[in-house]
């Protein structure tokens, strides 16, 4: 391997191998998007390879898809699987509640149809994701692209009566032309810096026609695993109501890693 880890990476790295518990043999399991995701599916693979692992993933994107043939892991269609035992997924930003904002690599419709299909979902971040007050991170609103403008005049007028401190959104782009997700959709960053109320925010944004879906994840995910870049994990899972600690060792980054990047 060439080089060491930088501390966000280890991070990552560490709470992507230590959630890879929740992961046992014969399970359905969705498979995030994303680069702390990436490293979890990095993870499976080896297992699959190394241990005999067998699991059936259920990927999130088109690329956490390609990146788990990649490394080995049999793949299935969400309607294949039904009902998946477990998710595991990064986020933009969580609190601690443990609500989410998820979709800055604009997955955040099948992230959230696949989590919601699960008995549960746990989140892979590093602690630089933890927040008090959800907001600071752009919230992705998902958006038909059929009269996209008015929609987005149309959230910018709601949020005038929202909890929130800031109004402004953009058109995601790719470019010059406009990010398209895989279902064929647009996204559209709402820039509050504050969310006050997220499940009131994410129930009025959806009830508005042209939005497919919102980035807020509330009261879906059941633990998060986070990392460090000292190699400490800690491990908060809302359910029990539990914190556990642990230091994971790197010896294992071999090859497998050294290619994945943000």
């Amino acid at each position: 391997m060439t080089g060491e880890l930088s501390p966000i990476d280890k991070a990552k790295f560490v709470a992507a191998k230590r959630a890879t518990d929740y992961v046992e043999d014969g399970m359905r399991v969705g498979l995030g998007t994303g680069s702390t995701a990436a490293w979890l599916v990095r993870c499976l693979g080896e297992m699959v390879r190394d241990q005999g692992l067998r699991i059936k993933g259920v990927p999130t994107s088109t690329r956490t898809a390609q990146l788990a043939r990649d490394v080995g892991i049999e793949v299935i269609s969400l309607d294949e699987a039904k009902w998946l035992d477990v998710t595991i997924d990064g986020a933009d930003e969580f609190d601690a509640d443990l609500n989410l904002i998820k979709g800055g690599g604009g997955a955040l419709l099948q992230e959230k149809i696949v989590a919601t299909a699960s008995d549960q979902m746990v989140v892979i971040a590093d602690v630089g994701k933890e927040v008090e007050t959800l907001g600071a991170f752009p919230l992705p609103v998902e958006l038909v692209p059929f009269g996209w403008q008015t929609t987005q005049a149309l959230i910018e007028e709601t949020l005038v009566s929202m909890d929130v401190l800031g109004r402004n959104s953009t058109l995601r782009m790719n470019g010059d032309a406009p990010f398209v997700t895989d279902e064929g959709n647009h996204i559209l960053d709402l820039h509050l810096n504050r969310i006050g109320d997220a499940r009131q925010l994410a129930l009025v944004i959806n009830q508005m026609p042209g939005v497919v879906e919102n980035g807020l994840f509330i009261d879906i995910c059941d633990a998060v695993v986070v990392g460090y870049g000292d190699g400490r994990v800690e491990v908060r899972d809302i359910n029990a109501g539990t914190i556990e600690e642990a230091m994971l060792d790197f010896a294992e980054t071999d090859n497998l890693f050294t290619d994945l990047v943000d």
